[in-house]
């Protein structure tokens, strides 16, 4: 099997040494992140000349290069390193940042890989959820487009089933049946009507129209007989009266 080189992307491993993990501290935290098993560390570096020739770490300034320095130091858990370019003594340029966790050693991410993972992450979830959206979809030429969700069968099979409540009268037979109501209301009024509910209820007082008089109906009566049989032709002439023969 080939060997993968790690050093084309390092921002997906870590490397770990259990035997320095208890006793790291600010002193000797360069010497553990300078082992030569840590994929992280360029051996030639100014780290390493220094090393060689047993100076201190103060002679970095002095020269001109790649070096690692401590930025910053939580113990017993946390430390930074930087690596970064020396032009002057007063000059440098950072390179990257490695962090050190419980004596795991791990590269920091740059800004760019930052940003290029967080937005390939949205389109990934993006393109999932209209990839999901799309195999709920369904299209028949008669019906159109609906939604087909796969929990709503299971739903529907588990749900009991209900009976519908019928109607007891449609809209239309209801307005009918009003109309007809108020009709016999109007013919018929009700002689008792009750204020309020548990209260007794109250006689209705119906005015009653006055009858006519007999006398006035029966000219009435007779009137509409008279004006029929006026425009009747004229009476006819009686026939002539018999006359005895004389002998």
């Amino acid at each position: 099997m080939a060997s993968v080189d790690f050093r084309e992307n390092l921002l997906g491993i870590s490397w770990v040494d259990s035997g320095w993990v208890p006793i790291l501290n600010p002193g000797n935290v360069l010497d553990y992140f300078s082992e030569r098993s840590n994929p992280f560390y360029d051996r030639t570096c100014n780290n390493e000349v220094v090393k060689m020739q047993r100076l201190t770490l103060e002679h970095l300034n002095q020269m001109v290069g790649v070096e690692y320095i401590l930025l910053h130091a939580q113990e017993p858990i946390l430390y930074i390193i930087r690596k970064q370019q020396r032009q002057s003594p007063t000059q440098v340029i950072p390179l990257a940042d490695y962090y050190i966790i419980a004596g795991v050693v791990y590269q920091a991410p740059d800004l760019g890989t930052v940003i290029s993972s967080r937005v390939l992450s949205a389109v990934h979830g993006i393109q999932s959820a209209f990839d999901e959206a799309m195999s709920y979809c369904r299209y028949h030429p008669s019906k159109g487009y609906w939604w087909h969700f796969k929990d709503q069968e299971e739903r529907e099979k588990t749900k009991p089933k209900s009976k519908k409540k019928e109607e007891p009268s449609s809209l239309f037979q209801r307005h009918r049946v009003d109309t007809l109501l108020l009709d016999l209301r109007s013919k018929f009024p009700p002689t008792f009507y009750q204020p309020k509910p548990g209260e007794k209820p109250i006689p209705v007082e119906v005015k009653k129209e006055p009858e006519p008089p007999a006398e006035t109906v029966k000219q009435e009566e007779r009137e509409p007989a008279t004006k029929s049989s006026a425009p009747s032709a004229p009476p006819s002439k009686p026939p002539p009266e018999k006359r005895a023969r004389l002998q």
